[in-house]
C-alpha cells in the first residue's frame, strides 16, 4: 500500500511540474527533483532519474507541437549540434563540482530573467527573426552550448535559459521558442544528459514508471495550454516559473 501511495505522488507531482514546464519553457525540476531528494535519493541518483523522465516531457509536448508550429528544420539541427555536446560535460563535470555554490549561482541568474522579462513589456511579443548568419549566428550557439552544461549538471531552470535566449538573441516570439525548447531540450539535451548520468551515475528505475507517465501527460497538456493561450499567457508563466525556481535554488 505504501509503495502505491509513493507511486501514485510521483506521478501527480510529475503531471504537474510538467504541465507548467511546458507552458513556460522549463521548470519542471522546481517540484519533480526536490521530491525525488525528500523522498530519499541522494543528489546524482535523484538527477538521474529526474533527467530521464523529463525525457517523455520533450515527448509529450513533441507530439503536441508539430501538430500545429511551424518549425525551420536547421535551427532545429542548430540548437541540438550547439547544446548536446555541453549537456554530456555537464554531466560529467557534476561528478566533481560542488553543487550548492552551482545552484546559488544558477538562482541568481534565473531570478533575474524573470525580473528583466516583467520589466519588458514587448519582449517575445512578436516573432522577428535576428542573428541568422556568420559570426552572430555562432556567437548565439556558444551561449546554447554553456547552457547545456548547465542542464547536463543541474536539474532545474536551464530550459528556461534556452526560452530566454532564443527570445532576447534570435528574435523568436515566447510562443516559438517554447516550442523550440522542448522539443530540443526536453526531448534531446535531457535524453543526453539521462543516456551519460545513466552510463556514469544511478538510477531509481523502480520510480520512473510513474514519472515518465507523468511527465508525458503533463507535457501534452501544458503545449496544448501553451498553443491555445498564445504568447501573453506564455509571457507571465515564464515569469512565474523562472522567479519561483530562482528562489527555490537561492534557498535550498
Amino acid at each position: 500500500m505504501e509503495a502505491l501511495i509513493e507511486q501514485l505522488l510521483l506521478f501527480a507531482i510529475a503531471v504537474v511540474a510538467n504541465l507548467f514546464s511546458a507552458l513556460a519553457g522549463g521548470g519542471a525540476g522546481l517540484l519533480q527533483f526536490p521530491v525525488l531528494l525528500f523522498l530519499g535519493l541522494p543528489f546524482a541518483v535523484a538527477l538521474a532519474t529526474h533527467k530521464i523522465a523529463s525525457v517523455a516531457l520533450g515527448l509529450g509536448a513533441t507530439l503536441r507541437h508539430l501538430r500545429s508550429s511551424q518549425y525551420e528544420r536547421f535551427f532545429f539541427v542548430f540548437i541540438l549540434l550547439t547544446g548536446v555536446p555541453g549537456v554530456v560535460l555537464g554531466a560529467w563535470l557534476i561528478l566533481d563540482v560542488p553543487e550548492r555554490p552551482a545552484e546559488i549561482a544558477l538562482g541568481c541568474l534565473t531570478l533575474s530573467l524573470g525580473v528583466y522579462s516583467w520589466f519588458k513589456a514587448e519582449l517575445g511579443s512578436q516573432y522577428q527573426p535576428k542573428r541568422r548568419q556568420g559570426a552572430a549566428l555562432w556567437g548565439g550557439g556558444l551561449a546554447l552550448f554553456v547552457i547545456g552544461v548547465l542542464n547536463g549538471s543541474l536539474a532545474s531552470g536551464t530550459g528556461l535559459f534556452v526560452t530566454m535566449w532564443l527570445i532576447r538573441w534570435y528574435g523568436m516570439d515566447y510562443q516559438r521558442a517554447v516550442a523550440y525548447t522542448l522539443v530540443t531540450v526536453g526531448l534531446v539535451w535531457n535524453g543526453s544528459g539521462a543516456v551519460a548520468l545513466g552510463f556514469w551515475g544511478e538510477v531509481q528505475w523502480a520510480w520512473l514508471p510513474a514519472l515518465i507517465a507523468g511527465s508525458l501527460i503533463g507535457g501534452y497538456l501544458g503545449a496544448s495550454l501553451a498553443i491555445a493561450k498564445g504568447n501573453r499567457v506564455i509571457k507571465r508563466s515564464f515569469e512565474i516559473i523562472t522567479v519561483a525556481v530562482g528562489i527555490k535554488l537561492l534557498v535550498g
